[in-house]
Formats: structure tokens, C-alpha cells, sequence
């Protein structure tokens, strides 16, 4: 067993260098399938630590690495981290900001990496003490939503022998060196939907001639509402939600077709089902009941994000000795969505927000803001637990 506190004596040893690695993943941003240069200094990386099995490159792109830190006879722990950054143009200031035109970390990836960086190199040190061993998955494309990153690197094999999997999400509205779990379902499930509604078109004076499409989705707009609010179980969250509207080109012309594009937020695996077959039917039979005719694209992204409960404890246990147990605490859940979802549904997962928010220093901005920043003080803390989850997850195994 190695104790807790050796982890976080070894950690703060680190502070700069996981630090640096942030500052140097953050400077030079790359999109989903395009972490060339990030996988190269990943893989450089891990290979002057001695992993082996390192393997760089999915999908058939250089984007993406994965090694093993062979251990003891026990189980295979998985450790990821999502390496992509964000179209966006950087308006932080800091003097190791984007140096890439258009492209930022603005949601917290490059934190990830340095920390699966910094437990990488915790754990290749205690190697000879391992009882199990331990897989990192360095991902790319966690934002791309339909090209996941996760979904390729599972298809490739990365979950291949591994016992449970964790993994951290730098989370700004949480304060700095809070820990916030959930039981079960701890972020939503994220699918997008477009509906094509065909009528009649003809001449704005002569309603009577046509088959209007824009009075069939002025109806839909408001009958899909009724899902979250008449057809869905109090006790559980949906949203659905239209983001796009299209119809027509002149206020004298009634059009032949409308669109309409959205995305639905569910909190369980049941309700996703349910959400999908009513937003069919309402479509459907708004439009049948208006004379129109539709066509329903229905694309599931993201599933719902489920903590295993072992594995959660395991988790909590890492966090609680990292953090101090006055740090870790439950949080409501979080309707946005991930792609790590898509490892819980393979192998038992546990999967936390932990806090970088900070006011004093700037970072308490939203995800996804060109003056998205974090702390850099909790890096250290979040390589000891994700460090700690794996060796948790090893010494329960033995029990």
C-alpha cells in the first residue's frame, strides 16, 4: 500500500513541471484530429518515463496516444484525459497565450493533459510498488460531438483488459481545489435533431392555394416544450431546445419548406429513449395534422455520463486524501456533456469536476470564453488523484 501522503509529497515535487507542461500545451492549440505537435510532446513524454505500449495516431491520424505503465499482476486502471482545444481567438493576456491564430484551450484541455502527464510520472516512479497496472489515454476530439474522439479510440482497442477507468474535468464555477462528484448520471447526454417540413408554396395572398409550412413549425416550436414540461418525470432533466429556424425568402412568398435544428439534454438512458420518439411523433403528427409531410434526422452525440458506484468511490477516496475530505462534495448534475461518457458505457467509470475558480485570480470565467483561464495551484492536486484512483482501484481489487 503506499501512502497517500508520499503521493502528495511527490506531487507538489511536480508543481512546475506538470505547470510547464500545461503552459506549453496551451501555447500552441490544436482542433479535434488536428493534435499533431500535442501528441508528439505527449508521446515524447511518456517514452522518457518508460512506458511501453505507446501507441500515437487514431483514426488514421497522427492525433491521439496511448501507453501502459506495467505494474503488478492486479487490474488494468485507465486514466484519460482529452487533448483538443477550441476555435476560438484567445483575449486572456497571459504571456503563454495561443500563439495559433483562431484556436485556444478555453475549456480547460490542456490542464488535462498535464496533469495525466504529472500522474504519469507518480506512478511510473512507483512502479516496482504497483499491484496492477495502469493505461493512459490521451484523447483527441472530445469536442467535435459527432467525430469523437473517445468512440475511436475504443474502436482501436483502448479499453481492451482494463478493469475501470477515471478521469478529471477542470471546472471553473467550482472554486479552486473543490472536488464535486455525482452518484450515477453526472452529466447529460447531448443528441441533435433536424426536421424538413414540405408543403405548398405559393403566393402570400393566396394562403388558401398552399400548404404552409412556417404554421406547421410555429406549432411544433411550441408543441416540443410539452415534452420537458407534460411528458417527462419531474424528478428528471430534459431540455430540448431549437437552435436554428429556416423558412422562406420574401414576405410575399409562402415557402415549399421550413427547417428546423435542435438538440435535446436528457439525465437518464431511459428518458433519452422516450425524448427521441416523442420528438418524432410531435413532428410527425403536427405535420400530418397541417396537410404537411416531414423528413426527421435524429443523431445521438454524447450519452449520458453514469459513475460507477465503485468506481466513484474509489475516486472520492483519491480526492478525499489529495484534497482533504472538507473539499470533496456532491454537486448537482451538469447538463452539459462529454465524450467520456462513451468509456462507461464499455468498463465501470467515475468521472469529477474539480474546481479552478478563482476570482482573485482571474479564473472563475465560463467554459468556452476567449478569457478562459485556471488555476494553475490545483494541477499538482489533480495528477495525485488521478494517481491515487488507479492505485485505489489496485489495492481494493486485492481485498
Amino acid at each position: 500500500m503506499i501512502d497517500p501522503s508520499e503521493l502528495n509529497t511527490r506531487s507538489e515535487a511536480l508543481r512546475d513541471e506538470i505547470v510547464g507542461h500545461r503552459r506549453a500545451l496551451h501555447a500552441r492549440p490544436e482542433l479535434a484530429w488536428k493534435e499533431i505537435e500535442t501528441s508528439r510532446y505527449i508521446e515524447e513524454k511518456l517514452r522518457a518515463l518508460g512506458c511501453v505500449n505507446v501507441k500515437r495516431g487514431f483514426k488514421g491520424t497522427g492525433s491521439g496516444v496511448v501507453a501502459d505503465i506495467v505494474g503488478g499482476a492486479g487490474p488494468l486502471v485507465a486514466l484519460r484525459a482529452d487533448i483538443d482545444a477550441l476555435p476560438l481567438t484567445e483575449e486572456t493576456g497571459l504571456p503563454f497565450a495561443s500563439a495559433v491564430p483562431g484556436t485556444m484551450h478555453a475549456c480547460g484541455h490542456d490542464g488535462h493533459a498535464a496533469m495525466l502527464l504529472g500522474a504519469a510520472k507518480l506512478l511510473t516512479e512507483m512502479k516496482e510498488r504497483l499491484s496492477g497496472s495502469v493505461r493512459l489515454i490521451f484523447q483527441p476530439a472530445e469536442e467535435s460531438g459527432y467525430d469523437s474522439g473517445a468512440e475511436a479510440m475504443i474502436a482501436e482497442g483502448v479499453l481492451e483488459g482494463v478493469a475501470a477507468i477515471g478521469g478529471l474535468h477542470l471546472w471553473s464555477p467550482l472554486p479552486s481545489g473543490k472536488l464535486g462528484w455525482r452518484r450515477g448520471a453526472c452529466m447529460a447526454s447531448a443528441d441533435i435533431w433536424k426536421a424538413t417540413v414540405r408543403g405548398k408554396g405559393g403566393h402570400g395572398s393566396a394562403p388558401q392555394e398552399t400548404i404552409d409550412p412556417t404554421v406547421a413549425i410555429a406549432h411544433i416550436i411550441t408543441m416540443l416544450q410539452t415534452i420537458a414540461s407534460r411528458e417527462t418525470d419531474p424528478r428528471e432533466s430534459v431540455v430540448v431546445s431549437i437552435g436554428r429556424v429556416e423558412a422562406g425568402t420574401a414576405p410575399n412568398i409562402i415557402p415549399e419548406s421550413a427547417l428546423l435544428v435542435g438538440n435535446v439534454r436528457t439525465t437518464s438512458r431511459r428518458a433519452r429513449e422516450t425524448v427521441e420518439e416523442r420528438i418524432r411523433g410531435i413532428i410527425g403528427g403536427v405535420s400530418a395534422a397541417l396537410r404537411c409531410a416531414t423528413t426527421v434526422q435524429y443523431d445521438r452525440v454524447y450519452p449520458v455520463n453514469v459513475n460507477d458506484d465503485a468506481a466513484l468511490d474509489a475516486l472520492r477516496a483519491a480526492a478525499e486524501a489529495a484534497l482533504g475530505a472538507e473539499n470533496v462534495e456532491e454537486m448537482p448534475i451538469v447538463m452539459g456533456s462529454e465524450d467520456f461518457s462513451s468509456y462507461g458505457e464499455k468498463v465501470p467509470s467515475a468521472f469529477a469536476m474539480l474546481g479552478v475558480g478563482d476570482a482573485a485570480k482571474g479564473t472563475d470565467r465560463p467554459h468556452h470564453s476567449p478569457r478562459f483561464d485556471i488555476d494553475e495551484d490545483v494541477l499538482c492536486r489533480g495528477a495525485a488523484v488521478l494517481a491515487g484512483f488507479a492505485l485505489t482501484v489496485m489495492e481494493r481489487a486485492q481485498r
